[in-house]
């Protein structure tokens, strides 16, 4: 088995130390250590930090490899600094069986850039009438333990109490799309000023906010938990806030892009900023930020949402939703979270790697770097500046709302189970 020392590198933003993974384990951690028959990385005082974890990503395959495959999306995953992945059930087939998330499992192994963990749809077909087969893909090859109809609300609350009872057995998670669909009939973007002058259907914050209570009470009424999906509004906030404080067990994500853009960029026209959630408003952003700062939201997931050019590049009531977030990440996490103050870089490995890991139980990753633990990590140049470039991106889609503009840091390195799957930016 091969040995790295990647030498000089800053642990979790700390002072610069040497870490030696030899095969697939981390060996040592310290300052000094000789590199011996050890290919070297100098790290430079570049940042450490364990593999990130993405417990919301579409791979779009089976049924949509004209927007993404397992092996473009996991791709995208490492030279955006991911080891783990977990990817959403609305495939075409619907990942609803044992047999479907199994080949997505498969198809993540023979890739080799990064775990792939499927999560499963809670109802047949993601319609909202009939359970799936909740157990039997938890009982299957690829272990499924987080099930979503991500896309679609489950808004059908006695249908959301039995997945809830129904995964408890196994301590499982449901992931809830939290979007009443009764509220939102014929919604373009956020409902406020800008869609009022824009003469777009508006989409209420109540939408979202009113599914997430329902379900925060029904999860302390069964006693099991709810993960929230991409969590968007200061409302929102308050109510995942109050639920915590009363013992709930529920969790929540919010995306990059909801961090950093507002509805106000939907004056363009430009279906890149379609997405769903909608982009909200400023007032909206900053609660977010606060709320991933202290903990009340819990991790950053990317909702990474391939498409295709000609489902994106039309009119806008014509476009699909949804943005490529994987490559991105960590740079709009570093500019929002990090240069403002509101995390350290300890604080973004929590919210985009160790947390994530937990919640999803994602084995060997999300773990601390050091001796012992499983070589998956990630080596970022933080004080690199640079305009996004999509031509660049390994992703099969280009949907992202970054073109052009400039972020901070670059992942530089990418090892899972100290394999490079990236290296001085390349991909392995």
């Amino acid at each position: 088995m091969s040995k790295i020392l990647i030498r000089g590198a800053k642990v979790l933003g700390g002072e610069p130390q040497d870490v030696l993974i030899d095969g697939e384990t981390i060996a040592q951690v310290g300052t000094g250590i000789e590199a011996g028959d050890a290919t070297v990385v100098e790290a430079g005082g570049k940042i450490l930090l364990p593999g990130l974890v993405d417990l919301h990503t579409h791979l779009r395959e089976p049924g949509r490899e004209d927007s993404e495959t397992v092996l473009t999306g996991t791709r995208a995953a490492a030279s955006g600094g991911y080891t783990s992945v977990f990817a959403m059930a609305n495939t075409f087939p619907v990942a609803d069986t044992a047999g479907v998330v199994e080949q997505v499992f498969r198809l993540g192994r023979e890739h080799g850039y990064c775990d792939v963990q499927p999560i499963g749809a809670v109802t047949v077909g993601l319609e909202g009438k009939k359970l799936a087969e909740l157990g039997a893909m938890h009982e299957s090859a690829a272990g499924v333990t987080v099930f979503s109809d991500d896309g679609k609300c489950v808004d059908d609350a006695v249908i959301m109490r039995r997945a809830l009872e129904y995964v408890k057995a196994f301590g499982g998670v449901v992931a809830q799309h939290a979007q009443e669909p009764r509220l939102t009939e014929g919604a373009q973007m956020n409902e406020g000023i800008v869609s009022a002058e824009l003469g777009l259907g508006g989409w209420p914050a109540v939408a979202e906010e009113s599914i997430i209570a329902r379900d925060v009470l029904l999860a302390e009424h069964v006693g099991s938990r709810v993960h929230i999906c991409h969590l968007s509004t200061a409302g929102s906030v308050e109510i995942v806030r109050w639920a915590k404080s009363r013992g709930i067990d529920v969790t929540a994500e919010v995306t990059p892009h909801h961090l950093l853009l507002t509805d106000e960029l939907v004056r363009s026209y430009n279906p890149v900023y379609k997405v769903n959630p909608p982009l909200r408003t400023e007032k909206d952003v900053m609660a977010l930020r606060e709320a991933l700062a202290d903990g009340t939201i819990d991790i950053v997931a990317t909702d990474h949402a391939p498409h295709p050019h000609e489902d994106k590049d039309c009119e806008w009531a014509a476009a699909a939703m949804g943005m490529v977030g994987l490559e991105t990440a960590l740079s709009v996490v570093q500019q929002t979270m990090v240069e403002t103050g509101l995390l350290d870089w300890a604080g973004v490995a929590d919210r985009m790697s160790v947390k994530p890991a937990q919640i999803g139980r994602a084995t060997g990753h999300g773990r601390p770097v050091s001796a012992g633990e499983p070589a998956n990590l990630v080596l970022v140049d933080a004080d690199y500046r640079g305009a996004v470039d999509p031509a660049g991106f390994a992703s099969r889609s280009r949907n992202t709302p970054y073109e052009g503009r400039e972020l901070p840091g670059r992942v530089t390195h990418t090892w899972l189970r100290g394999k490079a799957t990236l290296a001085d930016g390349k991909l392995a």
